[in-house]
Formats: C-alpha cells, sequence, structure tokens
C-alpha cells in the first residue's frame, strides 16, 4: 500500500508556508493514520484510511500546509472528523496577500465524508477562510468506492477554479463599499452567528473594528476580513439574554 513515509516532501509549499513534515501530521492529526474505522460502524462502511487518501493527493502535486483535528469527548482521537490545508506544489495563481488552497476534510466515525473544499489563506493575519458553498460548491465522496481517485479528480477539478476564485477577490479589493453597506453586511453576518436578534447583544458596527493595520480599508475585501476576524476571532463585548456583560469566544470547532 503507497504511504505518506514513501513520500518526499519539498521545502516549501511556496513562499508563504513550511510543508508539514509526516512526524508533524503525526502529532497533529493521528486521525489520519488510523488504520480501522470506529468500532460502531456497520459492515457497509468502507474503511479508506487518510493517509491513503492523502498520498494520493502528494503524488497528484499537492502538499499539507496545515493540519487539526476535532478534540471531543464522545470520539476517539484515531476517529474523530479532521481537517487538511492542501496548497498546489507550484502555485501559479497570485493574490495580494492570499495563498488559494483545498481544505479536505473526512472522519473515520462515520459523521462526515471525504470532503473537498476551496479555501484561501491570508498571509497578513495567518487566516484560513473556506469559500462558502453557494459560491463554489463542496465536493463529496461517500466511504465507497473508488475513493482515492474519487478525491483525487476532485481536487484537480476543483484547483482549477483557483482563478477564477482570484478574479472575485480581486473584483472585492476593487469594490469599495459604502458606511452603511459595510453596517448591513456586519449585521448580517451578526446573524448568522446568533440568529435570534434579541440575544446577539451586540451591534454590527463592532465587525468592523479593524484588528490590524492591513484591514484599514472600505472595499469589500477588507470589509469581510474585518468582519470575519472579529466573528472567529472572539474577544468582542455583548449582552446575555440575562443581560450580564460577556466577551464573545474564539470560534476553534471544525464544524462550526
Amino acid at each position: 500500500m503507497n504511504t505518506i513515509s514513501s513520500l518526499t516532501f519539498g521545502s516549501h509549499a511556496n513562499v508563504f508556508s513550511q510543508n508539514l513534515s509526516v512526524e508533524a501530521l503525526r502529532e497533529r492529526v493521528p486521525a489520519v493514520f488510523a488504520e480501522s474505522a470506529h468500532e460502531r460502524l456497520s459492515s457497509k462502511y468502507t474503511f479508506i484510511p487518510t493517509e491513503r487518501v492523502l498520498s494520493g493527493l502528494l503524488s497528484a502535486g499537492f502538499v499539507p500546509v496545515d493540519a487539526r483535528q476535532a478534540h471531543t469527548r464522545n470520539s476517539s482521537l484515531l476517529h474523530a472528523r479532521h481537517v487538511i490545508r492542501m496548497r498546489r506544489r507550484f502555485e501559479t495563481v497570485q493574490l495580494r496577500d492570499s495563498v488559494p488552497e483545498i481544505v479536505f476534510l473526512n472522519s473515520h466515525d462515520g459523521t462526515s465524508a471525504y470532503q473537498l473544499r476551496l479555501g484561501l489563506f491570508r498571509v497578513v493575519c495567518t487566516n484560513g477562510l473556506i469559500v462558502s458553498r453557494g459560491a463554489f460548491p463542496a465536493y463529496c465522496v461517500a466511504h465507497r468506492g473508488n475513493v482515492v481517485d474519487d478525491v483525487i479528480t476532485g481536487a484537480l477539478e476543483m484547483s482549477e477554479r483557483f482563478e477564477t476564485l482570484a478574479t472575485q477577490v480581486e473584483r472585492m479589493e476593487h469594490r469599495t463599499m459604502a458606511r452603511g453597506e459595510q453596517l448591513e453586511f456586519a449585521g448580517q453576518a451578526l446573524g448568522l452567528r446568533y440568529p435570534d436578534p434579541e440575544t446577539q447583544g451586540m451591534m454590527p458596527v463592532q465587525l468592523l473594528t479593524s484588528r490590524r493595520p492591513q484591514d484599514l480599508g472600505d472595499d469589500l475585501w477588507s470589509v469581510l476580513n474585518k468582519v470575519q476576524e472579529n466573528l472567529i476571532g472572539g474577544g468582542l463585548h455583548r449582552r446575555s439574554a440575562a443581560g450580564r456583560l460577556m466577551r464573545t469566544r474564539r470560534i476553534t470547532s471544525i464544524r462550526e
């Protein structure tokens, strides 16, 4: 069986980030190297280790640059949901502050199929953005059939959309937003995080605060990054339903 350990990694995926070594992958995401599925799954479940799929992606020209997995009380570390960020070994798509990626998700406990999503890594804030399904649908492969070939095909097809994604980012960088538009944008984002307006306990304007000089600006790309940084990073003051002043928490869950 072809394994990751039999392949050599280049020194860098691109100018921005160093590849993950096999040792780093084992430490961060032991579920990649699971040798069997969770015991509760039926015989209809076809176990294909993530290691084998990842090995195929490496052979196809992708390299892992980051990885993590869920840590829950009810799931074994070897079977938990895990995510690996992949980049093409030689990237031709150039953006001002971002690198296009394939975000690869899987689990061995029956909670997730193999999923491929388009992503962007923004260098100035080291944030990994995942593109919405509405803009670019996810590529899902069930745990049956020729999984490895299907995932590789999906990754190659999705990487062909990098140029389209880059074009949209550049359009966002050139789209100036009026203050009212920014507030409306932030308000809709706040509603995604806290669907009940009566319990939001904070104002949309709080999401428009720049946490770094590179986020200053009224273009759509800057506004998007300010809003997502404030929502994901937490640390904002809000009132609870009981009226108590509290800070929003940082989102670290893979599912969230």
